[in-house]
């Protein structure tokens, strides 16, 4: 960029994110953005995927790329940001319901503080993830929890705690499906049944901290896997269940370990999710950690 120009900030959102709360916030958003003396492209999308595509084509043309959304939106924005090869830095303003990653960052709740922390001038190098042919920022997962995170209703999250998620992960429990797996990784293999597979790097999952760990770093280059066995009893359910959603990765029932690239195979296809989105059914799938990948704009405290 030429001495004397203002920066460039692209800016794009999820209108629908989060109840549509951007709305009521748009205005304030902007002229922080404006106050920092930034030139300002603003981009609503329409439709699945098109944050993916528009970050895509923006190459070095702008200085910030910022992303206001949910979960999704942040999946598609990062997925974009690594295709194109993009190296400005990262912001984003969570909008969703869970805004897991975001609370990983550090970054406030408030829409209009998250947008001054992008102003500041502090950024962080954070590891992101490939998964076959596509990205994920913090999770991928398959099995019994996918759903559980993102099923269970938000007044109950906030009346009972944790113990909400443990009452809908009891209402699943007659549509377990078990996967046989090869699972290989720099530590070894292992070949068992499985219920559960999650592979983070994020202190947050579907609202709960330390869910795969109580020492997680985003920068390290490495991925926490979290993978629970098939319980062969009802009472073995019951101990697996409270076990994994007290975040006990010591237990007997739950294989866990890190590691910076894994390959698992199936038989038959096992349903993935990336970012709590559809990943695809897969028999083989290779994930990789992509080390310190994307500079985010965070607090100085990251």
């Amino acid at each position: 960029m030429k001495v004397g120009m203002r920066k460039k900030l692209f800016f794009i959102y999820n209108p629908k994110a989060g109840k549509s709360q951007i709305r009521s916030k748009l205005a304030d958003i902007l002229d922080i953005f404006a106050k920092a003396d930034l030139e300002i492209q603003v981009y609503p999308t329409r439709a699945s995927g098109e944050a993916k595509e528009v970050v895509a084509h923006l190459g070095e043309e702008y200085d910030y790329i910022v992303c206001s959304g949910g979960d999704g939106t942040l999946n598609e924005t990062v997925s974009g940001y690594l295709k194109g090869g993009c190296k400005a830095p990262l912001g984003y303003i969570p909008a969703g319901s869970t805004n897991d990653f975001g609370a990983s960052l550090g970054l406030p709740k408030n829409m209009v503080k998250a947008a001054s922390v992008i102003v500041s001038g502090n950024q962080f190098l954070c590891d992101m993830g490939a998964f076959n042919d596509r990205n994920f920022v913090y999770v991928a997962a398959f099995g019994m929890f996918t759903e559980v995170s993102y099923a269970t209703d938000q007044t109950m999250k906030n009346t009972l705690g944790h113990m909400a998620y443990v009452i809908e992960g009891m209402k699943r429990i007659p549509q377990i499906r078990s996967y046989s797996l090869k699972i290989t990784y720099e530590g070894g293999v292992v070949e068992e049944d499985f219920i559960f597979g999650m592979v983070s790097n994020s202190k947050y999952i579907g609202g709960m901290k330390n869910l795969s760990g109580k020492h997680v770093e985003l920068d390290d280059g490495l991925f926490e896997v979290t993978l629970l066995r098939t319980p062969k009893t009802a009472l073995d359910y019951n101990t697996l269940l409270f076990a994994f959603l007290n975040r006990n990765v010591d237990s007997p029932a739950v294989v866990s370990f890190q590691t910076k690239h894994l390959k698992i195979e199936s038989a038959e296809p096992v349903d993935w999710t990336l970012d709590g989105e559809s990943g695809g059914s897969h028999k083989v799938v290779e994930i990789r950690n992509l080390p310190k990948a994307i500079s985010f704009c965070v607090k100085p405290d990251i």
